[in-house]
């Protein structure tokens, strides 16, 4: 019985040594922005990694999407929660959210020229694999990553989990370099079936590689646990779509990062 002990003890230091996680906040500069991002990595993972890209909800880079990149770590990648909003700058309540948010939504080339100041830290780490690089992001996080693909940021894959769809300007679909998955709420009141259906007309008049995966019951946010239970508000955790939704991505990835 002692020798069994013994050989169960081992083996979880054993598990326990293989899992390095490094986390590290990261400042850096939008012009004269300061923003402040946050780095994920398995020290335990030699060499160079596939580097995923993590865009925040309208709330702010919070410990939401930091958690996102701390599990994108632990599966063999670098991953990088980017800041759109600035240094320290977190919505306190759903008012303050939208009006930050707001101003993304109505400044598209800032919204992109924010993105891909993240993907730049991202892309410069000497532990990414920029050959095999990918964006996901959560509600504004997937209008962002989206408009990200848009503006033909080079990447192998994007991502969005319960993101707005819609767009100014359609024809910049054409400038989409990587595939795209979209993973969306059967029942999300903000994403009309006509937003959509022009989606999707956008995305084959591009001639873009793209997937949309579509949860029956689940609402906006339903990978966010802080979401809460009523569906009728809009916005609600769905325990089988956030699980479903993340496999989805994990397929998508071993596809896209072969």
């Amino acid at each position: 019985m002692r020798y069994l002990l013994i050989i169960g003890l081992l083996c979880l230091w054993s598990v326990n040594a293989r899992a390095e996680l490094h986390t590290e906040a990261v400042e850096y500069k939008h012009g004269d922005t300061m923003l402040e991002g946050y780095l994920a990595n398995d020290n335990a993972v030699k060499g160079k990694m596939p580097g995923v890209l993590v865009v925040h909800e309208w709330w702010g880079n919070n410990a939401y999407s930091k958690r996102r990149a701390e599990q994108l770590a632990r599966l063999g990648y670098i991953a990088f929660a980017l800041d759109i909003y600035g240094k320290g700058i977190i919505a306190k309540d759903a008012k303050e959210a939208g009006a930050l948010a707001g101003k993304y939504r109505g400044d598209r080339k800032l919204m992109r020229e924010r993105a891909n100041a993240g993907l730049e830290v991202l892309r410069k780490h000497e532990l990414t694999d920029t050959k095999r690089m990918a964006a996901i992001g959560y509600c504004f996080g997937g209008t962002t990553i989206l408009e990200l693909a848009r503006s033909g940021t080079p990447l192998a894959g994007f991502v969005s989990f319960h993101g707005g769809l819609d767009t100014p300007d359609p024809k910049d679909a054409a400038n989409i370099k990587g595939k795209v998955l979209v993973l969306h709420g059967g029942d999300d009141p903000y994403v009309t079936a006509e937003q959509m259906a022009a989606f999707q007309e956008e995305m084959r008049k591009a001639g873009v590689d793209w997937q949309v995966y579509i949860y029956g019951g689940a609402v906006h946010s339903f990978t966010n646990t802080d979401s809460g239970n009523d569906k009728s508000k809009g916005l609600a955790y769905n325990e089988s779509a956030d699980k479903r939704s993340w496999e989805a991505m994990n397929i998508f990835f071993a596809e896209i990062f072969k």
